[in-house]
């Protein structure tokens, strides 16, 4: 039964994503400026016939409808399409972004949800306590700071000021590591390039923090809400009747249960990371497909930026799939079910 609703799931995503690439392309065609124009620049020789050879190699002089059709055919067929822009393959040019950007991405939440957790934890244990009011003073704050402030921000203090961390890119010239997986992370740890491994930290430091901030906030609120709620459940209560350890308690039996409506909200986290990072990636000069499409919608390059934003709605697709099959596992009518 539970494979028949993820299945369910899964075709479910098909019309979401047929309607997320019918979307983009009109919104691409519905903003100002002409693609061919923005090719040739300032060049003052081009005749008309070259300009319409252009059109017409992009299929831009053919109806609206049609161009949508045959889109959508090359879709079907794996093929997003030419970057006019980049003078590239748009899949090629994406499969090399996308690790610099799911590589952030991963170490935006981790760093939420290792602050999440415990302090989501701790502030719905200590209830109404200084601890607990801190807490939500600065998840306040951290929801409420621009991701591009708080990159500024960081900048200033660690960069410029106290000169510890890098400004800006993925790693120093000359301690890039060989490539493997392209996530300069863990190919550093492959390879056993200690030296490309310790850059590579320290350039992921300030955009992951700058990138993680706003998630560690929400989820942080949503784990201490639902675990006030859980904490007063009767499960809990007949728990430490038993005399069960608090540690058990809390850990097994309440933070278990509260978890649901936490993996949701982690799962549109990853997914507005994934597809939110555009101005942190151009503030670090981060090379991922955040600052990718920037470059797209002000090149006007639709392949490129239609592409992407598929990309970025299969993943979003994916991820709260992924979060769906551990429903699962957490369910709480399975878990009261077990022997206490």
């Amino acid at each position: 039964m539970r494979g028949v609703k993820i299945l369910e799931r899964a075709l479910a995503a098909l019309p979401i994503m047929l309607g997320v690439c019918i979307v983009v392309f009109l919104f691409m065609r519905l903003l100002p400026g002409d693609p061919v124009d923005i090719m040739l620049g300032e060049a003052s020789n081009v005749t008309q016939e070259e300009i319409d050879a252009l059109r017409s190699q992009f299929n831009l002089d053919d109806p609206l409808h049609v161009q949508l059709a045959s889109y959508l055919m090359r879709v079907l067929k794996g093929d997003l399409g030419y970057s006019i822009s980049r003078s590239s393959n748009v899949g090629k040019l994406l499969l090399e972004a996308l690790p610099a950007t799911v590589e952030l991405a991963l170490a935006a939440i981790l760093i939420a949800l290792a602050v999440a957790v415990p302090l989501g934890i701790i502030t719905a244990v200590k209830h109404k306590s200084l601890i607990d009011r801190s807490s939500m003073a600065c998840s306040f704050l951290g929801i409420s700071m621009p991701a591009f402030w708080l990159g500024i921000v960081l900048i200033l203090i660690f960069s410029v000021h106290l000169k510890w961390l890098p400004t800006s890119g993925r790693a120093t010239y000359g301690l890039v590591p060989s490539h493997v997986t392209g996530f300069y992370v863990l190919d550093s740890i492959l390879t056993g390039n200690l030296p490309a491994l310790k850059d590579s930290l320290r350039h992921l430091v300030l955009p992951s923090i700058a990138l993680g901030a706003a998630p560690a906030a929400v989820i942080t609120r949503i784990i201490r809400s639902s675990m006030l709620e859980t904490l007063r459940k009767d499960y809990v209560t007949y728990a430490r009747a038993k005399g069960v350890a608090e540690w058990a308690v809390i850990i097994k039996h309440a933070f278990r249960n509260a978890l649901i409506p936490a993996v949701t909200v982690t799962g549109l986290e990853i997914g507005g990371l994934l597809g939110g990072n555009m101005v942190v990636e151009t503030i670090f000069g981060w090379p991922g497909m955040g600052r990718l499409v920037v470059d797209g919608i002000f090149s006007r390059d639709y392949s490129l930026v239609q592409g992407a934003v598929m990309v970025y709605g299969l993943t979003f697709v994916t991820v709260n799939l992924i979060a769906d099959i551990l429903y699962t596992w957490l369910n709480p009518k399975l878990v009261v079910g077990e022997k206490v």
